[in-house]
């Protein structure tokens, strides 16, 4: 593939340094120049005349990665960035990008990743361009998929105790195959509890729910027995309470009976998903 670039100048030397210049080459790149035209003088030095042109050109190899790099670089200076760094890591299976530009993360990161991951999906299809077998692309930029995959690991322990304890589902929000797979892997690792994903495209979610045959750690929610239990409670029951304190039972005719009082909601002040009742 061949790289090239033109300049202009008064002189053949100017318009040389101007292509040069413009083609931006590496330093151990072989640069060639062809004279595409000669400057011609002004007549009696007022009218006409015109500069020279020059064009400075180099051999690069055709490889994927080479074309991946420029891509990324182009993308990347429509979001007004002009400086970055990439680096690429490549095994038989996955390819591996870095992308280093200052602390301009943020315009290329976007909501929630939607930026980084539209870039990774884009130069997915670029590389495999040039390969036979598919390759799996994965691009970071200021360790932002680490930093993404401890959230949705932290994200993943948290809502499986939720439903361990409760025994009800917790739906998270819609989220991308490389984060869904990411909560699968965590859950997996607990014992209990399982997960799956429902929807379609942008909005499909991972759902978590206990084990078939697993039974929720408390019991089963707020209306199983125990003390203080809504239903049938043991000391200060509201219903069927036990001999000290219950007030169906009380001593004295006098005493008010209890109001009754609503379970609570599970899902109400849901940081991270919804909590639907297991209908199973």
């Amino acid at each position: 593939m061949i790289k090239e670039a033109f300049g202009t100048g008064s002189t053949i030397d100017e318009a040389k340094d101007a292509a040069l210049k413009e083609l931006n080459a590496p330093e151990d790149a072989d640069i060639k120049y062809d004279v595409i035209e000669m400057p011609k003088a002004k007549v009696f030095g007022l009218f006409g005349g015109s500069p020279a042109k020059m064009r400075a050109y180099y051999e690069v190899e055709d490889d994927p990665f080479t074309k991946a790099k420029e891509y990324i670089l182009t993308i990347l200076k429509s979001l007004g960035i002009e400086e970055a760094e990439i680096e690429v890591e490549a095994d038989d299976e996955d390819v591996r990008i870095s992308i280093s530009c200052g602390d301009d993360y943020g315009s290329v990161i976007g909501r929630r990743g939607e930026t980084l991951d539209a870039i990774q999906y884009l130069t997915r299809l670029v590389i495999n361009r040039g390969y036979e077998e598919y390759k799996r692309v994965s691009i970071n930029v200021g360790n932002y998929r680490e930093k993404r995959e401890n959230t949705l690991r932290a994200l993943a322990r948290k809502n499986a105790a939720k439903v361990r304890k409760y025994g009800r589902n917790v739906v998270l929000e819609p989220m991308n195959p490389y984060e869904r797979r990411i909560i699968h892997t965590t859950v997996q690792e607990i014992e209990g509890v399982t997960s799956h994903s429902v929807g379609s495209d942008g909005d499909r979610k991972v759902v978590i729910t206990l084990e078939e045959g697993v039974k929720p750690t408390n019991g089963g929610g707020y209306n199983n027995r125990g003390r203080g239990g809504y239903n049938k409670g043991g000391r200060g029951g509201y219903r069927n309470g036990g001999n000290r304190g219950g007030y169906s039972r009380r001593e004295s005719s006098d005493a008010p009976a209890a109001p009754a009082r609503a379970p609570r909601s599970d899902s109400a002040g849901s940081l991270y998903g919804k909590i639907e009742v297991n209908k199973d």
